[in-house]
């Protein structure tokens, strides 16, 4: 194999780059050339593709976002699009692809790689949501933004003895929302994976009032419900007021924490020797600290699950 191409696809996440880094140093290393593919998907029909060198990827392993860009493209979900994008991967003469992105990206590489082409998948999406891996690029950062967010409103919810509820990310996971609640000792910790019970959100609150404490911070993952809609459940219920912070998209970036970079660095690093060695169609993953793959389809037909043991020690730990 003498030519591969590389792109990110989706939400973009810290250690994006440094997988990318991975991906073609060690390519250069091996006598591979590789391209980078700008735009995802789109870019790759549009044939927006350019060679890389040691010197395209310096300087880049520490920051957060991707620097091929990301974009969402409709025409790749169709059979005709994907061939489009094939015919430019070979009119550049490149041979396989790694794909570094989240479930739908992943959707892109299994059709390539039924239509021929080679393609290995990179986990890269702060929600931590996809099987076959402990961890994803880029949720150990989201994790510690969060955690620092919350660490700042905790001294304004003292200081002025109010409840405070904080919105994460996490459409379909709640990883960041139970992480992050559980670092930084949260109250309640609302997860899309846990039906709640607000006569029983609303008991916690008013058992830490009768002790004495007059703050609290809730959190939760979008995909659990809106903090707007807990606090005026609060209100509607028991009369208590909050004060609501959505966190928004500051959770994407900012530069990587070193586990991300070195995580992104091994799993790119693994790609590139999956593809050497003429695997297809896997994703490559971290499980127990050792760098494993999976089958694209297994992953794709796999259910992410949070881990019980951590949601039983948040409430364990919340009394």
């Amino acid at each position: 194999m003498k030519k591969i191409g590389v792109l990110t696809s989706g939400g973009d996440a810290p250690g994006m780059n440094a997988a990318i880094r991975s991906v073609v140093r060690k390519g250069i290393f091996h006598d591979v050339e590789v391209y980078g593919i700008y735009q995802g998907y789109s870019g790759l029909i549009f044939g927006n593709i350019h060679k890389m060198e040691l010197g395209s990827v310096g300087d880049i392993i520490h920051r957060g976002g991707t620097i091929l860009h990301s974009a969402r493209s409709d025409d790749f979900k169709t059979y005709d699009g994907q061939m489009k994008g094939i015919e430019q991967l070979k009119q550049f003469g490149i041979e396989a692809l790694v794909v570094i992105g989240g479930d739908g990206s992943f959707k892109g590489a299994e059709k390539l790689t039924e239509h021929g082409f080679p393609t290995i998948g990179i986990p890269g999406t702060i929600d931590n949501d996809i099987p076959g891996t402990d961890f994803t690029v880029g949720f150990d950062t989201a994790l510690n933004t969060v955690i620092d967010a919350i660490d700042k409103i905790r001294d304004t919810a003292s200081s002025h003895e109010r409840t405070f509820i904080i919105e994460a990310m996490g459409r379909d996971a709640g990883d960041i929302a139970l992480w992050s609640g559980l670092a930084d000792g949260a109250e309640t910790i609302l997860i899309p994976e846990e039906d709640y019970d607000m006569d029983n959100i609303i008991h916690r609150l008013r058992r830490g009032n009768h002790r004495g404490k007059r703050h609290s911070i809730i959190v939760v993952a979008e995909g659990a419900g809106s903090a707007s809609d807990v606090a005026a459940d609060l209100k509607e219920n028991a009369g208590i007021d909050t004060r609501v912070t959505v966190l928004g998209h500051i959770q994407r970036g900012g530069s990587p924490t070193a586990y991300d970079r070195v995580l992104a660095s091994r799993l790119g690093g693994k790609a590139l020797d999956l593809l050497l060695e003429g695997e297809a169609g896997k994703m490559v993953g971290i499980e127990n600290n050792e760098i494993v793959s999976h089958n694209i389809q297994s992953i794709l037909t796999g259910q992410h699950k949070i881990d019980p043991q951590l949601i039983r020690l948040a409430h364990e730990l919340s009394i």
